[in-house]
C-alpha cells in the first residue's frame, strides 16, 4: 500500500454510533475481524484474552440498561463483541494457563520453558509490580487486550467495516450478569471493554475532526 492509502484507512477509522440494522457483515468478512483479534501482539505471547460474540437478542436486552454508552450499538450493530481478559489467578507466572500456553500452544522446550517462566516471574513481581494487587495483574491484561481490540477495528475499517470501542458500562455489573448466564468464570476473566462492528449510517470522512500535529505529539530525543 502506498503511504497515501495508508493515511486514508487510518483516517476512515472512526468511532461509530449509529447502524444500519439491515446490513449484516459476512461471514468471511467477520471471521477475519476475529483473526486479527487472535494473531494480535501480546507481552510473553501470552494472549490474555477471550471473544463473546453476543448474538442473543435476551442478553443484548439484559446488558442495555448496565451499558448505556452501548444501547444504540446494541440495537443497530451487525456485530457486538465483549473483550475479556484474565485474571491475575489464571495469569500469574505459576498458573497452569501459563504452562498451557508456554508447553502446548508455544510448544517450547522443557528448559526454555523453565527459563521462560522464571523471566516472566520477574517481570511479574519486580518491573512492573503486577501481583501487589489484584486489579494491577487485570489492568495490565486489559492493556494486551486492547491491542486485539485495535487490530480488529483496524481491520475492519480495511474490509469497508465501521466500529465503536466502548467503556460506557457497569463493569461489575456486566460481570454479574455474564457469570449468571454461565459465559464466565470471574475468578479467571473480567470484563475489558466492548466493541460493535457495522455499517454506519453517518459519513465521517467528510467531517474528519482536527488532531494535535506530529510536532506536538512527537519528541525526538538525540
Amino acid at each position: 500500500m502506498t503511504p497515501e492509502a495508508i493515511r486514508d484507512l487510518l483516517k476512515r477509522r472512526y468511532a461509530c454510533r449509529d447502524y444500519d440494522p439491515n446490513r449484516k457483515i459476512s461471514d468471511q468478512d467477520f471471521h477475519l475481524i476475529l483473526e486479527a483479534g487472535q494473531l494480535a501482539p501480546s507481552s510473553y505471547g501470552f494472549e490474555p484474552w477471550h471473544f463473546l460474540v453476543i448474538e442473543s437478542e435476551p442478553l443484548k436486552q439484559a446488558l442495555a440498561p448496565i451499558a448505556l454508552g452501548a444501547q444504540k450499538a446494541l440495537a443497530s450493530a451487525s456485530h457486538f463483541v465483549i473483550i475479556l481478559s484474565r485474571t491475575q489467578a489464571s495469569l500469574r507466572y505459576d498458573a497452569p494457563y501459563i504452562d498451557y500456553m508456554m508447553r502446548e500452544i508455544q510448544g517450547l522446550p522443557e528448559d526454555f520453558c523453565e527459563f521462560k517462566q522464571q523471566r516472566f516471574e520477574i517481570f511479574q513481581k519486580e518491573d512492573f509490580d503486577l501481583l501487589s494487587s489484584e486489579r494491577a495483574t487485570f489492568d495490565w491484561a486489559s492493556k494486551q487486550s486492547y491491542l486485539a481490540l485495535a487490530q480488529m477495528m483496524q481491520v475492519a475499517a480495511l474490509r469497508g467495516i465501521d466500529s465503536l470501542a466502548m467503556e460506557g458500562f457497569n463493569r461489575q455489573a456486566v460481570t454479574d450478569l455474564l457469570t449468571e448466564r454461565g459465559l464466565i468464570d470471574p475468578s479467571e476473566w473480567g470484563v475489558s471493554v466492548m466493541v460493535a462492528f457495522g455499517y454506519g449510517l453517518d459519513s465521517r470522512l467528510a467531517n474528519f475532526p482536527s488532531l494535535p500535529t506530529l510536532d506536538q505529539l512527537v519528541t525526538w530525543v538525540k
